[in-house]
Protein backbone atom coordinates (compact mmCIF):
# COMPACT_ATOMS: atom_id res chain seq x y z
CA UNK A 1 0.00 0.00 0.00
CA UNK A 2 1.36 3.42 -0.92
CA UNK A 3 1.50 6.21 1.61
CA UNK A 4 -1.41 7.95 -0.14
CA UNK A 5 -3.98 5.45 1.16
CA UNK A 6 -3.21 5.85 4.88
CA UNK A 7 -2.92 9.63 4.47
CA UNK A 8 -6.39 9.87 2.90
CA UNK A 9 -7.79 7.50 5.51
CA UNK A 10 -6.33 9.59 8.35
CA UNK A 11 -7.77 12.80 6.87
CA UNK A 12 -11.24 11.42 6.17
CA UNK A 13 -11.50 9.61 9.52
CA UNK A 14 -10.51 12.71 11.45
CA UNK A 15 -12.81 14.86 9.32
CA UNK A 16 -15.82 12.59 9.87
CA UNK A 17 -15.29 12.02 13.59
CA UNK A 18 -14.54 15.72 14.09
CA UNK A 19 -17.90 16.59 12.55
CA UNK A 20 -19.63 14.05 14.80
CA UNK A 21 -17.93 15.27 17.97
CA UNK A 22 -18.77 18.88 17.11
CA UNK A 23 -22.46 18.12 16.49
CA UNK A 24 -24.70 19.59 19.21
CA UNK A 25 -26.69 16.35 19.53
CA UNK A 26 -23.71 14.04 19.97
CA UNK A 27 -23.66 12.41 23.39
CA UNK A 28 -20.03 13.13 24.29
CA UNK A 29 -20.28 16.85 25.07
CA UNK A 30 -17.31 17.99 27.15
CA UNK A 31 -17.40 21.76 26.83
CA UNK A 32 -14.64 24.32 27.19
CA UNK A 33 -16.47 27.15 28.93
CA UNK A 34 -15.01 30.64 28.49
CA UNK A 35 -13.43 32.49 31.40
CA UNK A 36 -11.38 35.64 31.84
CA UNK A 37 -8.34 33.92 30.33
CA UNK A 38 -10.13 32.58 27.24
CA UNK A 39 -10.15 33.97 23.71
CA UNK A 40 -13.56 32.44 22.92
CA UNK A 41 -16.91 33.72 24.16
CA UNK A 42 -19.18 30.65 23.79
CA UNK A 43 -18.83 27.07 25.15
CA UNK A 44 -17.08 24.84 22.60
CA UNK A 45 -16.58 21.04 22.71
CA UNK A 46 -12.99 20.11 23.52
CA UNK A 47 -12.99 16.50 22.36
CA UNK A 48 -11.44 17.06 18.94
CA UNK A 49 -8.22 15.37 19.99
CA UNK A 50 -10.12 12.09 19.81
CA UNK A 51 -10.71 12.69 16.09
CA UNK A 52 -7.01 13.31 15.47
CA UNK A 53 -5.93 10.25 17.46
CA UNK A 54 -8.59 8.05 15.87
CA UNK A 55 -7.54 9.08 12.36
CA UNK A 56 -3.89 8.51 13.19
CA UNK A 57 -4.52 5.13 14.82
CA UNK A 58 -6.78 3.80 12.06
CA UNK A 59 -4.39 4.83 9.29
CA UNK A 60 -1.34 3.32 10.97
CA UNK A 61 -3.26 0.12 11.79
CA UNK A 62 -4.24 -0.32 8.14
CA UNK A 63 -0.66 0.36 7.01
CA UNK A 64 0.69 -2.16 9.49
CA UNK A 65 -1.45 -4.92 7.96
CA UNK A 66 0.28 -4.57 4.60
CA UNK A 67 3.77 -3.31 5.37
CA UNK A 68 4.28 -3.61 9.12
CA UNK A 69 5.52 -0.83 11.36
CA UNK A 70 9.02 0.13 12.48
CA UNK A 71 9.76 -0.70 16.10
CA UNK A 72 9.97 2.95 17.05
CA UNK A 73 6.34 3.50 16.05
CA UNK A 74 5.18 0.90 18.58
CA UNK A 75 6.89 2.78 21.42
CA UNK A 76 5.55 6.08 20.15
CA UNK A 77 2.09 4.52 20.13
CA UNK A 78 2.52 3.43 23.74
CA UNK A 79 3.48 6.99 24.66
CA UNK A 80 0.39 8.32 22.88
CA UNK A 81 -1.83 5.91 24.83
CA UNK A 82 -0.39 7.19 28.13
CA UNK A 83 -0.41 10.88 27.24
CA UNK A 84 -3.70 10.86 25.36
CA UNK A 85 -5.35 8.88 28.16
CA UNK A 86 -4.30 11.10 31.04
CA UNK A 87 -5.01 14.21 28.97
CA UNK A 88 -8.52 13.07 28.12
CA UNK A 89 -9.19 12.44 31.81
CA UNK A 90 -7.92 15.95 32.47
CA UNK A 91 -10.29 17.29 29.79
CA UNK A 92 -13.18 15.55 31.54
CA UNK A 93 -12.19 16.47 35.09
CA UNK A 94 -9.17 18.54 35.98
CA UNK A 95 -6.22 16.53 37.28
CA UNK A 96 -3.39 17.86 39.47
CA UNK A 97 -0.45 18.97 37.33
CA UNK A 98 1.93 16.59 39.12
CA UNK A 99 0.03 13.51 37.88
CA UNK A 100 0.05 14.70 34.30
CA UNK A 101 3.74 15.55 34.58
CA UNK A 102 4.57 12.07 35.92
CA UNK A 103 2.76 10.44 33.00
CA UNK A 104 4.61 12.70 30.57
CA UNK A 105 7.92 11.63 32.12
CA UNK A 106 6.93 7.97 31.94
CA UNK A 107 5.90 8.19 28.28
CA UNK A 108 9.08 10.06 27.32
CA UNK A 109 11.27 7.66 29.27
CA UNK A 110 9.67 4.57 27.73
CA UNK A 111 10.15 5.95 24.23
CA UNK A 112 13.80 6.83 24.85
CA UNK A 113 14.59 3.48 26.47
CA UNK A 114 12.55 1.21 24.22
CA UNK A 115 12.22 3.16 20.98
CA UNK A 116 15.63 4.83 20.75
CA UNK A 117 17.56 2.41 23.00
CA UNK A 118 19.12 5.22 25.02
CA UNK A 119 20.49 3.38 28.10
CA UNK A 120 20.64 5.86 31.01
CA UNK A 121 22.88 3.61 33.13
CA UNK A 122 25.43 2.80 30.42
CA UNK A 123 27.71 5.77 31.15
CA UNK A 124 27.59 9.31 32.59
CA UNK A 125 27.47 10.71 29.06
CA UNK A 126 24.54 8.50 28.11
CA UNK A 127 22.75 9.38 31.35
CA UNK A 128 23.17 13.08 30.59
CA UNK A 129 21.86 12.58 27.06
CA UNK A 130 18.88 10.63 28.39
CA UNK A 131 17.98 13.42 30.82
CA UNK A 132 18.40 16.08 28.13
CA UNK A 133 16.13 14.23 25.71
CA UNK A 134 13.65 13.45 28.49
CA UNK A 135 13.29 17.08 29.50
CA UNK A 136 13.08 18.15 25.85
CA UNK A 137 10.21 15.76 25.14
CA UNK A 138 8.31 16.79 28.27
CA UNK A 139 8.77 20.46 27.42
CA UNK A 140 7.50 19.86 23.86
CA UNK A 141 4.42 18.08 25.22
CA UNK A 142 3.58 20.98 27.49
CA UNK A 143 4.51 23.86 25.20
CA UNK A 144 2.24 22.48 22.48
CA UNK A 145 -0.51 22.41 25.07
CA UNK A 146 0.28 26.01 26.08
CA UNK A 147 0.05 27.13 22.46
CA UNK A 148 -3.35 25.52 21.87
CA UNK A 149 -5.35 28.57 22.86
CA UNK A 150 -6.68 29.99 19.59
CA UNK A 151 -8.87 28.68 16.78
CA UNK A 152 -6.84 26.82 14.17
CA UNK A 153 -3.40 27.54 15.61
CA UNK A 154 -2.22 24.19 16.99
CA UNK A 155 -3.87 22.17 14.22
CA UNK A 156 -2.31 24.41 11.56
CA UNK A 157 1.10 24.02 13.20
CA UNK A 158 0.61 20.26 13.05
CA UNK A 159 -0.31 20.27 9.35
CA UNK A 160 2.63 22.45 8.35
CA UNK A 161 5.10 21.11 10.92
CA UNK A 162 4.60 17.39 10.30
CA UNK A 163 4.45 17.90 6.53
CA UNK A 164 7.78 19.70 6.86
CA UNK A 165 9.14 16.88 8.98
CA UNK A 166 8.14 14.40 6.27
CA UNK A 167 9.90 16.49 3.60
CA UNK A 168 13.04 16.77 5.71
CA UNK A 169 12.99 13.03 6.34
CA UNK A 170 12.64 12.28 2.63
CA UNK A 171 15.53 14.61 1.78
CA UNK A 172 17.78 13.05 4.42
CA UNK A 173 16.96 9.43 3.64
CA UNK A 174 14.98 8.76 6.82
CA UNK A 175 12.25 7.16 4.72
CA UNK A 176 10.60 5.18 7.54
CA UNK A 177 9.62 8.51 9.14
CA UNK A 178 7.87 9.91 6.05
CA UNK A 179 4.54 8.00 6.14
CA UNK A 180 4.14 8.46 9.91
CA UNK A 181 4.68 12.23 9.74
CA UNK A 182 2.33 12.57 6.76
CA UNK A 183 -0.40 10.59 8.52
CA UNK A 184 -0.14 12.88 11.57
CA UNK A 185 -0.38 15.94 9.30
CA UNK A 186 -3.41 14.48 7.52
CA UNK A 187 -5.21 13.63 10.76
CA UNK A 188 -4.62 17.18 12.00
CA UNK A 189 -5.82 18.52 8.65
CA UNK A 190 -9.14 16.70 8.88
CA UNK A 191 -9.71 18.18 12.33
CA UNK A 192 -8.61 21.65 11.17
CA UNK A 193 -11.66 21.85 8.88
CA UNK A 194 -13.82 22.17 12.01
CA UNK A 195 -11.27 24.05 14.11
CA UNK A 196 -10.48 26.92 11.72
CA UNK A 197 -11.91 30.25 12.95
CA UNK A 198 -14.64 30.35 14.05
CA UNK A 199 -13.95 26.95 15.61
CA UNK A 200 -16.76 24.45 16.06
CA UNK A 201 -14.58 22.20 18.20
CA UNK A 202 -11.27 22.33 20.13
CA UNK A 203 -8.70 19.53 20.29
CA UNK A 204 -8.34 19.69 24.08
CA UNK A 205 -5.33 18.43 26.01
CA UNK A 206 -5.74 14.95 24.52
CA UNK A 207 -4.92 16.39 21.10
CA UNK A 208 -2.39 19.10 21.91
CA UNK A 209 -0.30 17.07 24.36
CA UNK A 210 -0.24 14.10 21.98
CA UNK A 211 0.87 16.28 19.07
CA UNK A 212 3.62 17.78 21.20
CA UNK A 213 4.88 14.31 22.07
CA UNK A 214 4.74 13.26 18.42
CA UNK A 215 6.71 16.34 17.32
CA UNK A 216 9.50 15.58 19.79
CA UNK A 217 9.51 11.79 19.36
CA UNK A 218 9.47 11.83 15.55
CA UNK A 219 12.23 14.46 15.45
CA UNK A 220 14.45 12.32 17.69
CA UNK A 221 13.59 9.16 15.80
CA UNK A 222 14.45 10.94 12.54
CA UNK A 223 17.78 12.06 14.00
CA UNK A 224 18.69 8.40 14.59
CA UNK A 225 17.81 7.71 10.95
CA UNK A 226 19.99 10.52 9.62
CA UNK A 227 17.79 13.62 9.94
CA UNK A 228 19.53 16.61 11.49
CA UNK A 229 17.74 17.87 14.60
CA UNK A 230 18.32 21.56 13.82
CA UNK A 231 16.01 21.74 10.75
CA UNK A 232 13.35 19.85 12.71
CA UNK A 233 13.60 22.43 15.49
CA UNK A 234 13.32 25.22 12.91
CA UNK A 235 10.08 23.73 11.55
CA UNK A 236 8.43 23.81 14.98
CA UNK A 237 10.21 26.97 16.15
CA UNK A 238 7.12 29.25 16.09
CA UNK A 239 5.64 27.24 18.96
CA UNK A 240 8.94 26.56 20.72
CA UNK A 241 9.96 30.22 20.66
CA UNK A 242 6.63 31.69 21.78
CA UNK A 243 6.16 29.25 24.67
CA UNK A 244 9.80 29.50 25.81
CA UNK A 245 9.87 33.30 25.59
CA UNK A 246 6.64 33.60 27.55
CA UNK A 247 7.78 31.14 30.23
CA UNK A 248 11.15 32.87 30.67
CA UNK A 249 9.47 36.26 30.82
CA UNK A 250 7.01 35.14 33.49
CA UNK A 251 9.75 33.47 35.54
CA UNK A 252 11.80 36.67 35.38
CA UNK A 253 8.83 38.62 36.73
CA UNK A 254 8.29 36.13 39.53
CA UNK A 255 4.83 35.13 38.32
CA UNK A 256 3.16 31.81 39.04
CA UNK A 257 3.92 30.10 35.76
CA UNK A 258 1.50 27.23 36.39
CA UNK A 259 -1.50 29.56 36.42
CA UNK A 260 -3.50 30.40 33.24
CA UNK A 261 -2.66 33.66 31.50
CA UNK A 262 -3.00 35.59 28.25
CA UNK A 263 0.61 36.60 27.62
CA UNK A 264 1.55 34.46 24.61
CA UNK A 265 2.36 36.32 21.44
CA UNK A 266 -0.71 35.04 19.59
CA UNK A 267 -2.96 36.01 22.52
CA UNK A 268 -1.55 39.53 22.52
CA UNK A 269 -2.21 39.88 18.79
CA UNK A 270 -5.82 38.77 19.16
CA UNK A 271 -6.30 41.12 22.11
CA UNK A 272 -4.74 44.01 20.17
CA UNK A 273 -7.54 43.86 17.61
CA UNK A 274 -6.14 41.48 15.01
CA UNK A 275 -8.80 38.87 15.75
CA UNK A 276 -8.57 35.10 15.39
CA UNK A 277 -8.54 34.75 11.61
CA UNK A 278 -5.95 37.42 10.86
CA UNK A 279 -3.69 36.20 13.65
CA UNK A 280 -3.87 32.55 12.65
CA UNK A 281 -3.23 33.35 8.98
CA UNK A 282 -0.17 35.39 9.99
CA UNK A 283 0.96 32.43 12.10
CA UNK A 284 0.56 30.12 9.10
CA UNK A 285 2.73 32.50 7.10
CA UNK A 286 5.42 32.38 9.77
CA UNK A 287 5.22 28.59 9.88
CA UNK A 288 5.59 28.40 6.10
CA UNK A 289 8.66 30.66 6.23
CA UNK A 290 10.17 28.45 8.93
CA UNK A 291 9.47 25.37 6.81
CA UNK A 292 11.32 26.97 3.89
CA UNK A 293 14.25 27.90 6.15
CA UNK A 294 14.35 24.35 7.49
CA UNK A 295 14.52 22.90 3.98
CA UNK A 296 17.35 25.30 3.12
CA UNK A 297 19.17 24.54 6.38
CA UNK A 298 18.96 20.78 5.74
CA UNK A 299 21.30 21.28 2.78
CA UNK A 300 23.88 23.22 4.78
CA UNK A 301 26.72 22.12 7.03
CA UNK A 302 26.18 21.94 10.76
CA UNK A 303 27.77 25.39 11.09
CA UNK A 304 25.50 26.74 8.39
CA UNK A 305 22.48 25.31 10.16
CA UNK A 306 23.63 26.95 13.37
CA UNK A 307 23.87 30.32 11.64
CA UNK A 308 20.34 30.00 10.25
CA UNK A 309 19.04 28.97 13.67
CA UNK A 310 20.82 31.85 15.43
CA UNK A 311 19.51 34.38 12.91
CA UNK A 312 16.00 33.01 13.43
CA UNK A 313 16.33 33.39 17.20
CA UNK A 314 17.32 37.04 16.78
CA UNK A 315 14.29 37.55 14.56
CA UNK A 316 12.03 36.01 17.18
CA UNK A 317 13.37 38.29 19.91
CA UNK A 318 12.60 41.32 17.77
CA UNK A 319 9.16 39.96 16.91
CA UNK A 320 8.16 39.31 20.52
CA UNK A 321 9.42 42.68 21.70
CA UNK A 322 7.30 44.28 19.00
CA UNK A 323 4.23 42.22 19.97
CA UNK A 324 4.61 43.05 23.66
CA UNK A 325 4.29 46.74 22.86
CA UNK A 326 0.85 46.18 21.36
CA UNK A 327 -0.98 45.24 24.55
CA UNK A 328 -0.30 45.44 28.29
CA UNK A 329 0.40 42.28 30.32
CA UNK A 330 -2.55 40.37 31.79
Amino acid sequence: MTVLGPVLLAFMSSLGLGWLLAHPRFGLRILDRPNERSLHSQPVPRTGGLAILAGLTLAMAVRSLSEGLPGGVVWIGLGIVLIGGVSFIDDCRSLPARWRFLVHLAAAGLFLYGGLSVQPLASPATAGLFILYLLGIVWMINLYNFMDGMDGLAAGMAVIGFTGLALLAAMSGALSLVPVALVVAAAAGGFLVWNFPPARIFMGDSGSSSLGFLAAALSLWGMREGLSLVPALIVFSPFISDASWTLARRLWRGERVWEPHKQHGYQRLVESGWGHRRTVLAAYGLMAVCLLLALIASRLSFMGQGIVFAALLVGYVGLFIRIERLTPSR
